[in-house]
């Protein structure tokens, strides 16, 4: 396993573009140092030693609520502004007290709060390396404050950022952007709107590719309403497409599972009503001709049923798919690269995919959780060819809903589930240990076509479960 272990671990080091360069010379100039990975920062003596990113908020009323107002800079007089970083930054938040009551300002996954500010012009400020990447809140932990309105966001992009060079968009999906659970409630209507966008898209980190999308992300949002609602779903297509897109549901009845009805030309909108009859996780994806270009492409999602009353309580949830992108030259060819039909009907992707792109989990948008936490993974594969083997390394799953099934009983104690195209399941485990949790197919040699994720967990290294070095008497 240790071994297993190293392989992915080595390949997402290789995705970092293999950028190391020789130390310089003495005499030479200094350089700005490669940003620290989460591992490495606990070890670095002197993390994050670079001058920071500093970032002021003054507390108001904005709007009928209360707020953090941006000064200066990109985010002056900005209601609850994005504070946009890069991994391995520092990161100075100054609060001001702008109105007179008590605030403060908590940034949960970095264990990182201000001191509370209590009179106007009061001030405090704070400061932590940016060593995750992804998105976290911000937010007053005074009663009620929170809810009043006093929560932003934190965006921590991969990379240096003298040296990020991006010329597509960044098509994928957080797989922590989902709803919440729905719960007991009674049936209703819900109305759903998707549009399909067809973007150019940041496929590796040279490597751009045009996307075909629902809501301008791969996968595309997931979708939950509950057994008996009645699903009103309104489907644009973006007027700068070039195709006919539409959708089919897996979770519906009826023709096409709606996509009879949904074929819809640039710039058009149609309209399906459908009922969710059989609770379950059910994909969807684009049902035009050529039915696996369009999903290649990126056309597919999940669309959760919920049983009355919902699923049992979680901690966190997260949402990942897995697909395979058909591009005429090989894995990790700079450039902008396009779609070999020939290698899609043959069925020999160049890339195997989590959530639309290479890195995807692991530098643009990994998983975050603590230990003691239980988790749930959402899995399903878009394809449109190959069955997935999920699998976390370092983890079992208490609990799999088989062939995405939630109305039976859920299997205990899962190593590995198979997923094939077109199905999802749903997983879920407690954490008992901090550490790096790697995702992957175990067809591991998916691994060195883009597949792979971690899942970083914070908290104390319980050294009962595991631990280097022989056993302790």
């Amino acid at each position: 396993m240790a071994a297993l272990l190293s392989v992915p671990a080595a390949h997402a080091d290789q995705q970092q573009h293999m950028a190391q360069k020789a130390a310089p010379a003495a005499d030479a100039p200094a350089k700005k140092e490669k940003p620290k990975s989460h591992e490495e920062e606990k070890t670095d003596p002197t993390p994050g030693a670079h001058a920071p990113v500093v970032f002021t908020l003054r507390t108001g009323i904005a709007e009928g609520r209360m707020v953090y107002i941006g000064v200066g800079g990109d985010i002056d007089h900005k209601i609850n502004p994005t504070l946009v970083v890069h991994e391995g930054e520092t990161v100075q938040i100054n609060l001001v007290n702008g109105e007179g009551a008590q605030h403060d300002v908590v940034v949960d996954q970095y264990a990182a709060r201000s001191a509370i500010v209590n009179g106007k012009n009061a001030s405090s400020t704070f400061s932590f390396v940016a060593s995750k990447v992804g998105e976290f809140n911000y937010y007053c932990s005074i009663a009620g404050h929170r809810q009043a309105g006093m929560e932003g966001n934190i965006q921590v992009l991969p990379g240096n950022r003298a040296e990020m060079k991006s010329s597509g968009a960044d098509i994928t999906r957080d797989p922590a952007d989902l709803p919440g659970p729905i719960g007991p409630r009674q049936a209703k209507t819900v109305r759903i709107d998707l549009e399909t966008v067809e973007v150019k898209g940041q496929l590796d980190d040279n490597t751009t590719y045009t996307y075909w999308t629902f809501n301008g992300k791969v996968p595309g949002p997931f979708l939950r309403v509950r057994v008996g609602d009645t699903v009103e779903l309104h489907l644009k297509n973006h007027k700068d497409s070039l195709m006919v897109h539409s959708v089919d549901f897996h979770g519906a009845t009826g023709p096409g599972g709606a996509a009879a009805f949904t074929q819809t030309d640039p710039g058009d909108e149609t309209v399906v009503t459908f009922k969710a009859l059989i609770p379950g996780i059910y994909v969807y994806h684009c049902a035009t001709p050529s039915v696996p270009t369009h999903i290649t492409n990126g056309m597919y999602g999940l669309l959760l049923v919920e049983p009355e009353g919902g699923l049992p309580q979680v901690d966190r949830e997260f949402y990942v798919m897995q697909g395979e992108v058909y591009t005429v030259k090989s894995f990790g060819t700079a450039g902008e690269q396009e779609m070999d039909y020939e290698k899609l009907i043959n069925e020999k992707p160049e890339y195997f995919l989590f959530n639309g792109s290479v890195g995807s989990l692991t530098r643009s948008h990994p998983l975050y959780a603590s230990v003691g936490e239980t988790v749930r993974i959402y899995f399903g594969v878009g394809g449109p060819n190959f069955t997935s083997s999920f699998h976390v390394i370092g983890e079992i799953f208490d609990h799999v809903y088989s062939l995405g099934s939630v109305v039976s009983p859920p299997l205990i104690g899962v190593q590995t589930v198979s997923v094939p195209p077109g199905g999802a399941t749903i997983v879920d485990f407690k954490l008992d240990r901090a550490g790096r949790y790697i995702l992957v197919d175990h067809a591991l040699s998916r691994l060195e076509h883009g597949l792979v994720g971690f899942l970083n967990v914070d908290g104390p290294k319980n050294d009962s479960i595991m631990h280097e070095g022989p056993a302790k008497q």
